[in-house]
């Protein structure tokens, strides 16, 4: 019972409260760490989280926090939970790289926040930390993102509001992993920006082009005239030539598609008026679909 309350809470302390209380601990004022539950713990009575989604941890990045922790100190405490049975022993839910990098700076203890944190909350916690993060590329952050629609239900905008972001941002975000692994790696690597990217999802061949616009060295409004070139954008079944749709009302099947997780089909005309078809594969589909129409009666 208590883990479906986490997964039906919305964003409870995974998010909200819990970068709440970071936020304010951040305050150099003693009182105002003691009040907030900060407590200065020996850095070998934490453990790393084994199921820490993050595993890569770059030594130079490490070296250069290190350095700025010598000089500054550990700004933004921890967080970690107790570890059962082990009243001496905590596990870190965020800030695994400043413990890290904490110890090449030679320090013997670090500031923590304690909570009381089921698994759900740890995971949940932990991707959050990672999409916070500024070195992320636009992939990385975009699967942060399906992580926490997909395992904890949280919708684009409950996360566009406590995450700081706008809907649209992570709409074209999740938009990037409907493109082939190879488009996705170009992004990754940094051959693409997420704008070069974001102008091939709607492409026949998305592999192909984003070759050419490498290769070219293409520009994003160069790419975005490629991909509506004749013969590459992707065409309704039995549809015609007829003329090609314009960005926003592309835009906007992208989105709902990603939304409704089924396939999306505007037609719209000068006049205002038009059709829009939502293809569905399955009864299970269908019923999510009426769900979400339902939703607001």
């Amino acid at each position: 019972m208590t883990e479906r309350r986490l997964d039906r809470r919305g964003l409870g302390r995974g998010l909200s409260a819990l970068m709440a209380d970071i936020n304010a601990s951040a305050a150099e004022d003693a009182g105002t760490a003691e009040s907030a539950g900060i407590r200065t713990i020996p850095i070998e009575s934490l453990a790393p989280n084994p199921d820490q989604p993050r595993r890569s941890f770059p030594q130079q990045a490490l070296e250069e926090l290190a350095a700025s922790i010598r000089e500054r100190g550990i700004i933004q405490p921890l967080i970690a939970r107790p570890v059962a049975d082990q009243p001496d022993r905590f596990e870190i839910v965020a800030g695994e790289r400043r413990w890290r990098a904490a110890q090449l700076a030679q320090l013997h203890e670090v500031p923590v926040l304690l909570r009381e944190l089921s698994d759900t909350e740890v995971l949940e916690v932990a991707i959050i930390e990672n999409i916070q993060r500024a070195d992320l590329n636009p992939i990385e952050e975009a699967t942060g993102y399906r992580q926490l629609i997909e395992r904890f239900g949280h919708t684009q905008e409950r996360l566009a509001g406590a995450m700081g972001k706008s809907r649209s941002h992570i709409a074209n975000l999740l938009r990037l992993l409907t493109l082939p692994p190879e488009v996705q790696q170009h992004v990754s690597a940094g051959k693409l920006s997420a704008g070069h990217a974001r102008a091939l999802v709607s492409t026949v061949n998305p592999a192909e082009l984003a070759r050419q616009v490498i290769a070219r060295g293409l520009s994003v409004r160069e790419t975005e005239a490629l991909a509506q070139s004749p013969g590459k954008s992707r065409r309704r079944s039995g549809a015609g030539p007829g003329p090609a749709k314009d960005a926003d009302t592309r835009i906007l099947e992208q989105d709902l598609a990603t939304n409704l997780g089924m396939s999306v089909s505007i037609d719209h005309h000068p006049g205002g008026e038009g059709r829009m078809i939502i293809r569905y594969k399955s009864l299970e589909q269908l019923d999510h679909l009426c769900q979400a129409l339902s939703f607001n009666r």
